[in-house]
């Protein structure tokens, strides 16, 4: 376990604790649960966590799976802190309207397009002028990144040909290119891991589309100049021995210094907009996920209109 003093326990966001384990076992033990390694037992503050991680090396039994749901505990399978998300139980809330503000955004073209422009705003650091197409945008897009790509190169002494990998032959790929893909894979992993958590779906994108992580990578996308190509240059220009593994190393840490899980979080709240209105309503539901909620009313326009016709 990485954890020993359950006092200190980081914050997901505010009101959001997490708690990440490995090379322990998660069992029920007088209606509580308990992490049991090497060291000894440790009590898991169940009814006040919100997300349990479980990392390489965990063990988790029917009976303590049951206690964290009835807690309102959502659990992730996850790799090495964080850094690839594998399955999940239930998401970090019982209520679902960050998830039905993400399906309005997404369902609207205008206001996807919206979003769709704030997030390539946060990716240039800047405000886009009026008028551009979305096909110019992907066009600065583009040369952002390669741009980034010659930088990092010429930091680290790197040779750099372009990206270049064959999804059917991993081996083919020059360390660079490995390493690349090796650090956006853990990228895309903790991006997975905080939208899961967040009551958000992984699959409703807003630049990417039609897959069920397009989400997932529309929020990667917003790191990849700063965290993920810098990671991989510097990596491969220390050694190509063990390339992968030493990425996936790199990678946990670095998101570790940068906190970047709480801010992943931050971030998927601004690029939606979301009013506090949203992010409170129903917060009842996580310490009472029986509360009723109020049943859904059209807007009254809709209603007369429907009735006239």
């Amino acid at each position: 376990m990485t954890i020993r003093d359950l006092h200190e326990l980081p914050k997901f966001r505010d009101g959001l604790s997490y708690l990440y384990l490995e090379h322990c076992i998660v069992d029920r033990r007088y209606k509580a649960v308990e992490a049991i390694d090497k060291n000894g037992r440790t009590m898991i503050p169940a009814a006040s966590l919100a997300v349990l991680m479980l990392g390489p090396g965990t063990s988790i039994t029917h009976e303590a799976v049951k206690t964290l749901v009835e807690n309102g505990c959502s659990i992730l399978w996850t790799g090495e802190e964080g850094v690839r998300m594998y399955a999940s139980g239930l998401g970090e809330t019982r209520k679902a309207y960050h998830l039905q503000r993400q399906a309005e955004l997404v369902s609207n073209p205008a206001t996807r397009l919206q979003v769709a422009l704030r997030m390539y705003e946060m990716r240039f650091g800047r405000k886009l002028e009026p008028g551009l197409s979305m096909e110019q945008i992907r066009g600065f897009e583009g040369r952002r990144v390669r741009d980034a790509y010659a930088r990092a190169s010429r930091e680290y002494g790197v040779p750099w040909n372009g990206r270049k990998y064959d999804r059917q032959n991993w081996g083919a790929g020059d360390p660079i290119n490995r390493a690349i893909s090796a650090a956006s894979a853990c990228m895309n992993g903790l991006s997975h891991a905080a939208i899961v958590s967040s009551g958000y779906s992984p699959g409703l994108g807003f630049i990417h589309t039609g897959k069920q992580l397009s989400f997932v990578f529309d929020i990667a996308d917003l790191y990849k100049t700063e965290i993920t190509i810098p990671l991989a240059f510097r990596v491969t220009a220390e050694s190509t021995d063990g390339l992968e593994v030493r990425v996936r190393k790199a990678a946990r840490e670095m998101f570790r210094e940068h906190r970047l899980l709480s801010r992943i979080v931050d971030d998927i709240e601004k690029v939606l907009d979301l009013s506090r209105d949203v992010l409170e309503a129903g917060e009842e539901l996580d310490s009472d996920p029986a509360k009723p909620e109020p049943w859904w009313e059209p807007p009254p326009e809709l209603v007369n209109e429907e009735i006239a016709t």
